[in-house]
């Protein structure tokens, strides 16, 4: 029975305050001492993953979901395998904490030359590179651990993106005393008179407009703003639109939603609506190569403001010091005498297509897709002919879309789908998934089995990477991949599995196939055989910016 409070139990108590209740990852001979402490501890739960970059991808899924994120590998082989995950999770400001068990300290202060080094001696190597894709980093001493425990977390909260901790065996294991007082994540310093500034600009702007419209995208999400902005559309004329990473930011089912905007790739009405509005007010927004069809906005800078995480726009003159959770207050302020004088947004219906029941295609399947979609599941979309189809599907109410179009790394969403669950074992997951992608990282369905979750798996067949033949290439055998026999799989993960599988070529089959496993207590995978170079209009516009981007150098 463990005794002694230690430096290990300090820092999962830390993560227990923060929400974190579940640690993933990968044992190895330099963490396991922690790990001991890990099963012994009341808060947070060990959950074993297939290998490290999964156990990453499923961190920043969970980190999504709950508001952060932690995973656990042992040092060298271990943390290089997780660093794709990582470096996601920072391209997309996921808060997520990357534990390392390293070898005693003694051993590092000698230079011995272990297993899972460069055997030169040196222990800095990784945690140099862990510098370029975390915001803070601390290699944990007996003497500094409980101080740059508190300070690495509290900056990963502050700036929402991954942060490293190198922990030595011997320094886990360490006597400390258990923590005092709630961590707090550190304030945004709020320059008062930029605020001041910031509000009479807008003022200005917003009194000489009729049509005002809200485009908002993933930041807004990271730093807690959904609500507000919900409630702000809910009280004031203004067409809304968000991006994709952003998407699921609004109730896409408020008459004032206008859709996804994607620059020249939008619809007609989301495109009019957002792009001809005497004044834009963008929330974190990121105007990146493939959500914006290769850098197709058309936003005029002297009719839009903009609010980002640590400074706000109006015009062409930037405020600095203003946390966004501070501008948009101050804007909704300014904004309510006067939205009475705007103009109302025009409705829009955007169906997705219209719904045809023969063989599948991408068009029928998102419209078959979208009747299937209920309030509150959590739809993860893998980069390629899944995230930008569903771009134009029509949440219900509260459906939350996990999808990574920034960093881009294919077959994140399978294990980031095993993290959502985690994090959230009440609602339905619903992940979409190319068979090029699901490759990669197939390996955590088994996980999944183990630990008997139920997410909807629709994995789509079309016999390879079907975005790179969109952008080059479409008949070269670099863009094959070998067939499997998916509906095969979950027996193989797990023998006496009660998981449902379904091969489907038709849309009427798929309709059907949907509409029997609604409520299912067992994973369900249905294989949805697609024309191999059919995809998205939206990825159709984006692979031709991104061929003649490639081409012209």
């Amino acid at each position: 029975m463990q005794q002694t409070y230690t430096i290990g139990d300090y820092l999962l108590d830390r993560l227990a305050s923060l929400g974190i209740e579940s640690l993933f990852g990968v044992p190895g001979d330099y963490n396991l001492q922690f790990l001991d402490h890990v099963i012994a501890h009341d808060s947070v739960r060990w959950v074993g993953c297939a290998n490290e970059l999964n156990a990453a991808y499923a961190a920043d899924g969970y980190g999504r979901v709950k508001g952060a994120g932690a995973l656990l590998t042992t040092y060298g082989v271990g943390e290089l395998s997780a660093i794709n995950g990582t470096a996601g999770s920072f391209a997309e400001y996921v808060p997520v904490l990357h534990i390392v068990g390293a070898p005693r300290t003694s051993a590092q202060q000698r230079g011995e030359l272990l297993h899972h080094t460069l055997g030169d001696g040196n222990f800095n190597h990784f945690y140099l590179m862990s510098e370029q894709v975390t915001c803070a980093q601390a290699h944990l001493t007996v003497g500094n651990a409980c101080h740059e425990i508190d300070r690495v977390l509290s900056e990963m909260m502050a700036h929402r993106r991954p942060a490293y901790l190198m922990l030595p065996a011997d320094v886990a294991k360490a006597p400390a005393t258990p923590p005092s007082e709630k961590l707090v994540a550190d304030a945004a310093t709020v320059d008062e008179n930029a605020l001041a500034a910031f509000r009479e600009q807008a003022a200005l702007m917003l009194r000489n407009s009729h049509h005002v419209a809200l485009l908002a995208d993933f930041l807004a999400h990271r730093y807690g703003l959904q609500q507000m902005l919900r409630e702000w559309v809910e009280t004031q004329p203004l067409a809304h639109a968000s991006m994709l990473m952003g998407k699921g930011l609004f109730n896409e089912q408020h008459p004032g939603f206008v859709g996804t905007y994607s620059g020249i790739a939008s619809d007609e009405h989301t495109r009019e609506a957002i792009e001809g509005a005497d004044t834009t007010i963008c929330v974190g927004t990121r105007f990146t190569d493939t959500i914006t069809a290769g850098f197709t906005q058309h936003l005029e800078i002297e009719k839009t403001i903009e609010l980002q995480p640590f400074a706000a726009r109006v015009g062409k003159v930037w405020f600095s010091r203003i946390p966004i959770r501070h501008a948009l207050m101050t804007l909704i302020e300014v904004a309510t005498p006067l939205a009475p004088e705007w103009s109302p947004p025009r409705s829009c219906c955007c169906p997705v297509h219209d719904e045809d029941l023969g063989a599948l295609t991408q068009s029928n399947f998102w419209s078959t897709l979208q009747d299937s979609l209920r309030p509150g599941d959590i739809v993860l979309a893998d980069q390629g002919t899944a995230a930008f189809g569903v771009a134009a599907v029509k949440f219900p109410a509260d459906v939350m879309l996990i999808a990574q179009p920034l960093w881009g790394s294919i077959g994140f969403t399978l294990p980031a789908a095993f993290g959502a669950q985690t994090a959230a074992p009440d609602r339905r997951v619903v992940l979409i998934v190319g068979d090029g992608a699901a490759q990669l990282t197939i390996q955590e369905m088994s996980s999944m089995l183990r630990d008997n979750q139920r997410p909807l798996i629709l994995l789509l067949n079309n016999e390879g990477y079907t975005v790179e033949r969109a952008i080059h290439g479409p008949e070269e055998r670099y863009n094959d991949i070998a067939l499997w026999d998916w509906t095969m799989l979950p027996q193989v993960f797990r023998p006496d599995s009660k998981a449902q599988c379904w091969r489907v070529t038709q849309a009427a089959q798929l309709k059907e196939v949907l509409n029997r496993c609604t409520e299912s207590d067992s994973l369900t995978l249905v294989e949805v055989v697609l024309p191999r170079q059919d995809i998205p209009h939206f990825l159709r516009v984006v692979t031709q910016s991104l061929e003649a981007r490639n081409s012209n150098g």
